[in-house]
């Protein structure tokens, strides 16, 4: 694990820094001044997006201010600083027509999370080893919080890495993840947009129905996909405050 030379920056008692393992760029929050072993979260950003999309960087130091965790985000594959595969390109050029064409788009966004799913477990798990070799994280317990291709590459995650023992999901449909999500059995907090524009409503509560985690609760609320109310963030820190100390 490389961190960035003068990345490192400090605002609000909560240090930010930029890191590199192998060929996964990231960004690291912690405390300011951090000593001793803490819970980490683990944060996926949504398509399109990188490792500090807005929202990204305000959701992490409320979870570091606030809660007291570590929190690490990583450009997910064909995302951010990372390099762009020509099928990955096809794909999103496929999506983006059949969205302006208003067409159904979830075959496809399944098979773009499919294409990078092996990759985003892999790069998650190197990730959880090397930053819980920081004397300021150490090896605690670990989350994860993701909504729309963050909960696509999340619940491969989850039903891969027993390291992570709760997280926070949503804003995807069940396309593609029925088998997968299965196989999940930690703690989960599911966010549905009740007039999600991108993911239809029965889809998303079949994404709920799926997962096999014995303790699940659906949260859901009024508006278009991008328009989660930003109290939900306050259920998230409660939810792994419970789940993680």
């Amino acid at each position: 694990m490389r961190f960035t030379s003068s990345s490192q920056t400090s605002s609000d008692g909560v240090t930010e820094q930029l890191f590199t393992i192998g060929e996964i760029p990231g960004v690291l929050w912690t405390p300011e001044h951090a000593t001793g072993p803490r819970p980490l979260i683990l944060v996926g950003h949504g398509g399109g997006q990188h490792k500090k999309a807005p929202g990204i960087p305000a959701r992490a130091g409320r979870l570091v201010g606030e809660g007291g965790f570590a929190v690490a985000a990583i450009d997910a594959p064909n995302h951010g600083d990372r390099p762009k595969d020509e099928e990955f390109v096809r794909f999103v050029t496929e999506n983006r027509g059949r969205l302006g064409a208003g067409e159904d788009t979830a075959a496809v966004v399944a098979t773009l999370h499919e294409l990078m799913a092996g990759q985003a477990v892999a790069d998650w798990q190197a990730v959880i080893t090397a930053v819980q070799e920081l004397d300021h994280v150490g090896a605690g317990p670990v989350g994860y919080w993701g909504m729309s291709m963050g909960c696509g590459l999340g619940v491969p995650l989850l039903a891969a890495e027993p390291r992570v023992r709760a997280a926070v999901l949503g804003l995807l449909g069940v396309d593609g993840l029925a088998e997968t999500a299965a196989r999940v059995t930690v703690p989960v907090r599911f966010l549905l947009q009740w007039d999600d524009d991108l993911v239809p409503r029965a889809k998303g509560l079949a994404l709920f129905d799926a997962l096999g985690s014995a303790e699940k609760t659906l949260h859901a609320n009024p508006g278009k996909h991008g328009e989660m109310p930003a109290f939900e963030i306050d259920s998230s820190l409660r939810f792994f405050a419970r789940h993680l100390g």
